[in-house]
């Protein structure tokens, strides 16, 4: 008999971390607790949790700290928390490989809903997939099996988020994907008029890719319908 998802959640907030405890088991899951930062790399190595609720401020070690290093060892779903409405938070937390973001305080039914989809999410990708191991456009090479990315035999290194967002794209060279279908390749669901982490990832790969201008070469935005990787851009010599 397969065990249900065990949930790490890492809150230092002690009535916060028990309603989680509480609300997590009625609805099936079961449920570790860590309330310190320097406590999860021993707790993930000792039970491989299969998703992480993380929050940001922590004692000792930070939620940022944390994710960092557990990326190096920890493949399974990380949710960031924090209570700051804050883009940089959920810009610097992407940028470590956290897999998705929520402000606190959590409703219940949108906190439930993400963790269903990053473990519909993740559990899909183990499964065989019938898809390229290599996506070449242009000088772009993307390597899945390998996790890398070069352009012009150039190593780039991506976030976890990063690098998911622009195989998908690369996938699509040269076509329109609408903000639903990434958020649905991506994350396992449909976009909810609200959460902005999409965008924050776009940006983030058009700083790496397209420098800071202001008129992106390879990576646009087509205001109305979606996203869009230009197929011919991507020569060592597009963007500064």
């Amino acid at each position: 008999m397969n065990q249900q998802p065990l949930i790490l959640v890492v809150e230092d907030d002690p009535s916060l971390s028990e309603w989680m405890l509480e609300f997590l088991t009625q609805n099936g899951y079961r449920v570790g607790l860590c309330d310190k930062g320097n406590e999860v790399e021993a707790y993930v190595r000792e039970h491989n949790p299969d998703l992480i609720l993380l929050d940001i401020m922590l004692p000792g070690l930070d939620g940022i700290s944390v994710c960092t290093r557990l990326r190096q060892f920890y493949q399974q779903p990380i949710i960031m928390l924090t209570a700051r409405d804050d883009e940089l938070d959920e810009v610097i937390g992407l940028e470590v490989g956290a897999s998705d973001y929520i402000a606190k305080p959590a409703r219940p039914r949108v906190l439930l809903a993400r963790i269903k989809a990053n473990l519909r999410d993740m559990s899909e990708d183990s499964q065989p997939q019938v898809e390229p191991m290599h996506i070449k456009v242009g000088q772009l090479h993307i390597d899945m099996q390998a996790h890398r990315v070069t352009l012009a035999e150039q190593a780039v290194e991506l976030s976890h988020a990063e690098f998911s967002l622009l195989a998908y794209l690369a996938r699509h060279a040269g076509e329109v994907v609408d903000r639903d279908s990434v958020f649905k390749a991506i994350k396992g669901r449909e976009y909810d008029g609200l959460d902005r982490s999409i965008d924050v990832v776009i940006s983030a790969l058009r700083k790496r890719f397209d420098g800071n201008g202001e008129q992106p070469q390879r990576i646009k935005t087509i205001w109305g319908k979606g996203y869009l990787l230009v197929k011919d851009a991507w020569h060592a010599d597009t963007a500064d």
